[in-house]
C-alpha cells in the first residue's frame, strides 16, 4: 500500500505483543541524519512504548544506507538480539547511484533474512526528494521508524510462537 494512503505510525496496538522480554538492535545510517535520527527516535520510543527496556535496545550507526547490511550482520554475529531494525534514507539524485544503493541494501537485508534465524527489518526510505523523506520521518505520513519497530516486535513474537509450537 502506498504511504500516501496510510500513516506509517498508525496500527492496532492490541495486535502487538509485549516487547518486555525482547532484545533489539537498531542500525541507523548517518547519511541524511535529519531524517534517519527521527526514524531512530520513532523506532526507539515505539519499542519502549511496547515494553522493551532501554538496556535491551542496542543502537549502532553506520556511514550510509549501503552499510546497513554489514551493521546488521555484526549484530547477528556479536549480540543476542531477537530482531534488527535497519533504518536509512536514500533520496534520488541525478545519477544512477540511487538505484545501486537501493538495490544493494534491499538485496542485502533480504539475504540476511534468508540466511539467519532472526528477523532483519527493512526500514529504509527510498524517496524522490527531501520533503518525501521528512513526511515519512515523523511528518504527515507518520514515521517509518515506528513501523519498523512494530514489525520487529511482531516478527519476534511470530518466531517465538512457532518455536514454542515445535516443543
Amino acid at each position: 500500500m502506498a504511504t500516501n494512503l496510510k500513516n506509517l505510525s498508525e496500527y492496532d496496538a492490541s495486535l502487538v505483543a509485549s516487547a518486555e522480554k525482547m532484545k533489539f538492535g537498531i542500525v541507523v545510517s548517518e547519511w541524511n541524519p535529519d531524517v534517519t535520527e527521527e526514524l531512530m527516535n520513532g523506532a526507539y520510543s515505539t519499542l519502549e512504548k511496547h515494553g522493551a527496556k532501554a538496556e535491551n535496545i542496542l543502537v549502532a550507526h553506520v556511514p550510509g544506507s549501503f552499510e546497513l547490511t554489514h551493521g546488521a550482520r555484526q549484530f547477528i554475529k556479536h549480540t543476542d538480539v531477537d530482531a534488527i531494525i535497519c533504518l536509512g534514507c536514500v533520496i534520488k539524485g541525478d545519477t544512477p547511484h540511487f538505484d545501486y544503493v537501493c538495490q544493494g541494501v534491499t538485496q542485502g537485508i533480504t539475504e540476511l533474512n534468508v540466511k539467519h534465524k532472526i528477523p532483519v527489518i527493512f526500514g529504509v526510505l527510498t524517496t524522490d526528494n527531501q520533503q518525501q523523506a521528512l513526511d515519512r520521518a515523523g511528518g504527515k505520513h507518520g514515521n517509518k521508524g515506528d513501523e519498523g519497530a512494530i514489525t520487529a516486535i511482531k516478527m519476534v513474537a511470530l518466531t517465538q510462537e512457532l518455536k514454542a509450537s515445535k516443543k
